[in-house]
């Protein structure tokens, strides 16, 4: 199954928070974790195409799959790794949070479906009012269903979140106990197969609000451009080769459900509810939107509500979110940055 724990709870790692100075380097690591939007990394990994573009610019990169979506991010935010995959929300809760100023070097995709709340018999999200709410507390199911309630004049004051491990958010379901849901495909598919499920609201709803990303440190990636151009040509190979119908395509992206633990088909129908930017130019203009600042500003606000941007933070805009449209919050303290350098390059045929 493609399982992604996209987790917001916060990092407090103390001294381990300040990762050694970087310096001009040739060897570079990034680790990413399994989820339909990341899973061109092991392909990439696996047929050398990240190893053709480090080649052309005499580096080396080593991609390492992490299992624990979270521990990879910690992983990352201690200097463990030059980059790492993970969504704009945890990019801001747990690195730039954390005082590690990072950059979204890649905009993979947004959520286009992949993300739901599921009723027993009823149609409408209305109906949630007074219910109990099982979801993993904290995470981008819970600022989905925030979004949802905001739809239909609702706030959280309004139902009960039950936190919730994702492992058991199916069998829950199944329970005679919990009539509504929240959580993200392949467990998504599994809930709306049972009995009276009905999916009241998914993040189709919210386009391009849940945002799939590579991150990297922003002063190794100001030291090295080439590590940021490598991994950004590599990159849009594979979206090349995963685009289509023809054979290639279609063995790459079988490559991919495989790694993923489950097949071609299955790995395909999340597809179908993934916003690819397989073109750089789309992922171009996605970045320089005023709509993704309005976004993260969103985020910042419900980040900031649940306790996420550290202890003691102030106001919402305590940390500075740079994107090409401008910047929202602290300007003196920038720590996550959206970048449309390296898309662009690749748009352009300049990498």
């Amino acid at each position: 199954m493609l399982l992604k724990k996209r987790t917001l709870i916060p990092l407090l790692l103390a001294g381990a928070m300040l990762p050694g100075t970087a310096l001009a380097k040739d060897e570079f690591s990034v680790c990413w974790s399994i989820y339909v939007g990341w899973m061109p990394w092991d392909y990439g990994d696996a047929e050398g195409i990240v190893d053709k573009w480090a080649d052309k610019y005499d580096i080396e990169i080593d991609v390492v799959q992490i299992n624990n979506y979270i521990e990879s991010i910690n992983q990352y935010t201690s200097g463990r790794f030059d980059g790492c995959t993970m969504t704009n929300m945890d990019a801001l809760t747990i690195p730039a949070s954390g005082g590690v100023d990072s950059t979204a070097l890649i905009v993979g995709d947004f959520s286009n479906g992949n993300d739901g709340v599921v009723m027993k018999d009823e149609d409408e999200l209305a109906e949630i009012e007074g219910n109990r709410v099982n979801l993993v507390e904290l995470s981008v199911s819970h600022y989905l269903l925030a979004r949802g309630l905001e739809t239909v004049g609702l706030t959280e004051r309004d139902i009960t979140v039950v936190n919730t491990s994702d492992s058991d958010l199916v069998s829950a379901f199944a329970s005679s106990d919990v009539d509504t849901v929240v959580t993200w495909n392949p467990l998504l598919s599994s809930v709306l197969e049972q009995p009276n499920a009905n999916l009241v609201f998914d993040s189709s709803q919210i386009p391009g609000e849940i945002i799939d990303l590579m991150v990297v440190n922003t002063e190794t990636l100001e030291q090295n451009p080439k590590f940021g151009k490598a991994l950004t040509g590599a990159w849009y190979e594979i979206m090349a080769t995963m685009n289509g119908s023809d054979d290639p395509a279609k063995e790459a992206r079988a490559h991919m459900g495989d790694a993923a633990g489950t097949d071609r088909e299955g790995y395909e129908s999340q597809l179908a509810n993934t916003r690819m930017f397989y073109e750089a130019s789309e992922a171009v203009e996605f970045t320089r939107s005023d709509k993704l600042l309005d976004t993260m500003q969103r985020v910042a606000e419900f980040s900031f509500k649940h306790g996420l941007l550290g202890e003691g933070a102030p106001r919402p805009d305590v940390i500075g979110i740079e994107t090409p449209a401008g910047t929202y919050g602290n300007e003196q303290n920038v720590n996550l940055r959206f970048t449309s350098e390296f898309m662009q390059q690749a748009a352009d045929g300049e990498l």
